[in-house]
């Protein structure tokens, strides 16, 4: 939810940012309910007035006066009934168009229509350069025994698969790398519910909109009955319940900023994507991640510093790696109506010969510390909502795919970075 005194105050600003995010929701339609809705409470709370008032004298009056006073009463009640329904529907849909309004871009976001307004900020890293004609990560899994796509797939449909051996453990180890990363900067771990309810998912952003992407927990059967549905989701992100953890809270301001590393497994059905990224690990239903989540002060220039903090974790953990990546600013039509400021890091995969995407970084505001009711009490008392920042440190077994294919021999094996060295008993090399 956005502030609604500013968006009275400038509408044109939230136009401007829902035609930009190419959301289609009408900031003028919005405005004109909430004039109705502040026009239907005033007189609904107008008649029950005139109708206590009326109710009041009746016990007093006589004859006439109070047969006309009593059907005077009834009609009220007709009248004010009708009134109030009105309203119950007006109140709804106020409701519900305030979970699509947009929050406003930072100046530095460029304007664009989708991914290709994105702009490259910055590189690290030189692109890999081989003697020999490279493997992908499906072909140097398999040769190694460390990937089984078909065994996966055989068990749980489409984009599925097992790690196994080594690449279970690689996989394990670049977590731990990240998890170690964070703690040793301070930062709180979590291990956090991997459901969900409607109102979390709600609070944080991704419900109305994202549901075709969620596992919703349904309707299940047992000895022939049907058991009433949880209303709980599968996370796909740490970000959903570790955000959420503050939920109907007052925080002191000394305690802020809070800095969490939420550590999950993850699960999106990837609808809409059939036929899009259908080889290997990239675009999967269940991975795990490692996911910064920050609370501070309603400050602006104090949250793009944590901005700043969070991608830089990021960054470390891929310089640690030795993989090359880049930094994009993200445009307004690839950003979503909660961000703020957002930017993605992408790692160079030998496969695709292009960078992939790995890290998703975003501010946003009060928007979600609004749906959540997450407040703070400054030093005058007065209490504001927070400011939230979400990073990803690190989500694997996306990131195995530039660590086997950037690190592969000419013979099929693979070095392991020395970062991961110690998590692997010193192992330097996956082989057969």
């Amino acid at each position: 939810m956005i502030d609604l005194d500013d968006l009275r105050a400038r509408p044109e600003a939230y136009e401007a940012a829902a035609k930009n995010k190419r959301l289609k929701v009408s900031v003028s339609g919005f405005l004109k309910l909430d004039t109705l809705r502040k026009e239907l409470i005033a007189h609904v709370e107008e008649m029950r007035a005139k109708k206590n008032s009326v109710s009041k004298r009746v016990p007093d009056m006589k004859g006439k006066e109070k047969e006309d006073a009593l059907s005077e009463m009834k009609e009220l009640g007709k009248t004010l009934k009708e009134r109030e329904e009105e309203l119950a529907r007006a109140e709804d849909q106020w409701k519900t168009m305030q979970l699509e309004l947009p929050t406003i871009p930072h100046e530095r976001v460029p304007i664009g229509k989708d991914e290709t307004g994105n702009k490259e900020v910055k590189r690290w890293g030189d692109i890999p350069k081989f003697a020999f004609e490279p493997k992908d990560h499906v072909a140097l899994g398999e040769s190694l025994d460390i990937i089984d796509i078909p065994r996966g797939v055989k068990l749980a449909g489409a984009r599925s698969y097992f790690l196994k051996g080594d690449g279970a453990r690689l996989h394990r180890a670049v977590l731990q790398l990240a998890l170690d990363h964070l703690g040793a900067k301070g930062w709180i771990h979590f291990t956090p519910p991997y459901m969900a309810s409607w109102e979390c998912l709600m609070g944080t952003g991704f419900f109305p909109g994202a549901e075709e992407q969620t596992y919703a927990v349904g309707t299940q059967e047992h000895r022939g009955e049907r058991i009433a549905p949880d209303d709980l989701y599968l996370i796909g992100t740490s970000e959903v319940s570790v955000c959420s953890y503050h939920k109907d809270e007052v925080l002191k301001e000394v305690d802020l900023p809070l800095r969490y590393a939420g550590y999950s497994p993850c699960f999106r059905r990837e609808a809409g994507t059939y036929g899009k990224d259908t080889r290997g690990l990239y675009r999967i239903h269940q991975f795990d991640k490692v996911e910064q989540v920050v609370l501070c002060r309603a400050d602006e220039d104090e949250a793009l510093k944590m901005f700043e903090e969070i991608r830089t974790n990021a960054e470390e953990v891929l310089q640690a790696l030795e993989l090359p990546y880049r930094v994009l600013d993200i445009c307004t039509g690839d950003m979503g109506k909660g961000k703020v400021f957002m930017q993605d890091i992408e790692t160079y995969m030998p496969s695709r010969k292009a960078y992939g995407e790995t890290h998703s970084c975003s501010y946003l505001g009060d928007f979600q510390s609004r749906r959540l009711n997450i407040k703070y009490e400054d030093a005058s008392g007065k209490r504001k909502f927070v400011h939230t920042l979400n990073n990803t440190c690190i989500a694997s077994p996306r990131i195995l795919i530039p660590l086997l294919e950037i690190y592969q021999n000419k013979d099929g094996s693979v070095r392991v970075p020395k970062a991961l060295q110690k998590y692997m008993d010193g192992k330097k090399m996956i082989e057969k």
